[in-house]
C-alpha cells in the first residue's frame, strides 16, 4: 500500500498536469508560446506521463477546439446535453479525436491552425507497442508491490487515466457546479476548490475566457494549480506567457452570486 497509492496519485497528477499544460492550455489554446525545440521535449514528456493513456497535442487540440465552438450544440464532439450516457459520450469522442489524429477526416483549417504537430512521434507514441509497454510497466509495479487484492482495483484506471479525466470535465462538469458567467454553454465550475483537476474544474470560467492561462481567480477560493506552475516555467524561462488580465463578475452575477 506504501508503494501503490503514491504511485498512483503521481501518475493521477503527473498525466493530469500535461494532458491541462501541454494539451490544453497550449496546443489547443495557445495561453502561452514556447520554442519548437521545448515543444518537442513536451511531447516527449506527455509521453511518459501519460504512458498507455498518451493523447496527441494536435487530434486534443483540434478536438478542444471544436467543442468550444460548438459547445452542446449537435456538433460538439463531447456534450451531456446529447448524449444518453457518459459511456456513450466517451466512444463518440474516442472516435473524432482517433479520426482527427489519424487525419482520415478533413478539418476546417480555424480547428487545425497553429496546433503542434509530430504525427511520426504521435504514431510511434499511440500504437499498441507503446501502450502494451507502459500498461505492462504498471502491472509490474503491480505485482511486486500490491500488498492487498483492492489495490489491485487501480489498476485498470491507471490504464485509461486520461480518458477519465476528459470523462470528468466534459460529462460532470457540464452537470454540476455552479457558474460565474452566463455563457452559451451548460459549462460549470464542478469544484469551488479544485484539488482534483488541478485547475480544469473551473469549466465555467474557461468557456467565457478560452485563452487565458489561469482558469480560477474569479473568486478568492479559485485557485488553479496549474497555472501557478504555469507561472514558473514562464519565470525560469521555459514558456512565454502574455500578461494575464484580471477576470472579474460584471455586478449582476456578482449580486446572483451573493
Amino acid at each position: 500500500m506504501e508503494v501503490i497509492i503514491p504511485f498512483f496519485i503521481a501518475h493521477w497528477y503527473l498525466s493530469l498536469f500535461f494532458q491541462t499544460f501541454f494539451l490544453h492550455r497550449y496546443a489547443a489554446h495557445k495561453a502561452f508560446t514556447m520554442s519548437p525545440f521545448m515543444e518537442k521535449v513536451f511531447f516527449v514528456l506527455t509521453w511518459i506521463f501519460q504512458g498507455s493513456n498518451y493523447l496527441s497535442a494536435y487530434g486534443y487540440g483540434v478536438m478542444h477546439r471544436m467543442h468550444h465552438a460548438f459547445a452542446d450544440t449537435p456538433n460538439d464532439p463531447h456534450s451531456p446535453k446529447y448524449d444518453e450516457s457518459i459511456f456513450k459520450m466517451m466512444w463518440k469522442t474516442k472516435t473524432i479525436y482517433s479520426d482527427i489524429t489519424s487525419q482520415k477526416v478533413e478539418v476546417d483549417k480555424r480547428f487545425t491552425d497553429g496546433v503542434p504537430a509530430w504525427h511520426s512521434f504521435d504514431k510511434f507514441a499511440r500504437s499498441w507497442v507503446s501502450r502494451v509497454f507502459w500498461g505492462a510497466s504498471y502491472f509490474m509495479v503491480y505485482w511486486f508491490y500490491a500488498d492487498a487484492w483492492w489495490l489491485w482495483l487501480l489498476l485498470p484506471a491507471q490504464w485509461m487515466l486520461s480518458p477519465i479525466h476528459g470523462a470528468i470535465i466534459n460529462w460532470f462538469a457540464h452537470i454540476y457546479g455552479y457558474t460565474n458567467f452566463k455563457v452559451g454553454d451548460t459549462s460549470k465550475n464542478f469544484l469551488p476548490f479544485d484539488f482534483l483537476m488541478m485547475g480544469e474544474s473551473y469549466h465555467n470560467n474557461h468557456h467565457k475566457h478560452g485563452s487565458r492561462a489561469n482558469f480560477g481567480g474569479v473568486r478568492w477560493h479559485e485557485i488553479d494549480p496549474t497555472y501557478q506552475v504555469i507561472k514558473l516555467l514562464n519565470f525560469v524561462g521555459v514558456i512565454q506567457m502574455a500578461k494575464q488580465k484580471e477576470v472579474k463578475m460584471d455586478k449582476i452575477e456578482k449580486k446572483k452570486a451573493a
